[in-house]
C-alpha cells in the first residue's frame, strides 16, 4: 500500500481511538466505517482538521447489501463444453436478508461518501450503516458539506434512507405519487405501476403493471483452453 494510505490510516486510528471505527485499505484507496451515532462528530473532524482537511464531498450515495455475495445465477456449475445458460428462476422477491449474511454486513443499508481533500490531494471513502429497526434514518451531512442536499434526497428517493436535519427531504429522481424505492434490490424489476392516458378522464392514470415478470438469461462463452481441449478430445472420441 501507498505511504499516504499508510499515513491516512493512522491518522484515523489516532484521532477517532474512542470510537468503535474499522478502517479498511485496498487498491483504490481508504475505506472509513463509523457507527450511524458517530457519523455527524467524525464527519466534522474530517472537514476542520488540519491533519485531514477534507473540505469536500463529491458524492454520496446509498446502498443495498440484501444480495450480497449471492449471484443470481448459478455459474459455478457449467458444462465443460464451453458453453452454458444458467438461471434461477427468480423474480420480484428473489433475494432474501438472511442471518448468515448479517455476519458479515452490519445491517442492509448503508451511506457511503466520498471525500476529497484540495490542500493534500488524497481522498477517503466514508461509511455507515442505516440501523434496521424501524426507519432508516441517518443524520444529515448538509450543515458539513452543503453540496450533499441532492445527493441526500437521491438516495432518500431510490433507496427510503432519511436524512435527519435534511432541510428539503423530497423525491428527486421518480414521478409524483411514485411507490416503493427502485434501487432496493427486492423492488420489482416490472415495477408497480404504469401511466397510461385514460380517454374517458381526459389524462394520466396510474394502474397495475400489467407485463409478465421475468429474469434474463445470461449466455456465457468460455474459451479457456480447458474448455478447448475438452471439446476436442469429445469430437475425436
Amino acid at each position: 500500500m501507498s505511504i499516504y494510505k499508510r499515513q491516512l490510516s493512522k491518522s484515523l486510528h489516532t484521532h477517532f481511538s474512542d470510537i468503535d471505527i474499522h478502517i479498511k485499505e485496498t487498491v483504490n484507496g481508504v475505506i472509513c466505517t463509523v457507527p450511524v451515532e458517530s457519523w455527524l462528530e467524525v464527519a466534522k473532524t474530517l472537514r476542520d482538521d488540519r491533519d485531514f482537511d477534507f473540505d469536500q464531498c463529491i458524492d454520496l450515495c446509498g446502498v443495498d447489501y440484501l444480495s450480497y455475495g449471492e449471484p443470481e445465477w448459478p455459474t459455478d456449475e457449467v458444462t465443460s463444453t464451453g458453453f452454458s445458460r444458467g438461471i434461477r428462476g427468480k423474480g420480484p422477491g428473489r433475494f432474501t436478508w438472511s442471518e448468515r449474511r448479517k455476519e458479515t454486513i452490519t445491517n442492509r443499508f448503508a451511506v457511503v461518501v466520498q471525500l476529497l481533500s484540495l490542500n493534500k490531494n488524497q481522498r477517503l471513502t466514508l461509511k455507515c450503516f442505516a440501523p434496521d429497526e424501524g426507519m432508516l434514518v441517518v443524520p444529515s451531512l448538509v450543515d458539513i458539506w452543503a453540496g450533499v442536499n441532492w445527493f441526500e434526497r437521491e438516495a432518500f428517493d431510490l433507496y427510503g434512507i432519511i436524512f435527519q436535519g435534511h432541510p428539503d427531504l423530497r423525491r428527486i429522481l421518480t414521478d409524483y405519487g411514485f411507490i416503493g424505492h427502485p434501487f432496493r434490490k427486492d423492488f420489482p424489476l416490472i415495477g408497480n405501476v404504469e401511466v397510461k392516458y385514460d380517454e374517458d378522464k381526459k389524462r394520466v392514470v396510474y394502474q397495475p403493471v400489467s407485463i409478465e415478470p421475468r429474469v434474463l438469461v445470461p449466455k456465457t462463452i468460455r474459451r479457456d483452453s480447458r474448455y478447448v481441449d475438452n471439446a476436442a478430445n469429445q469430437e475425436n472420441s
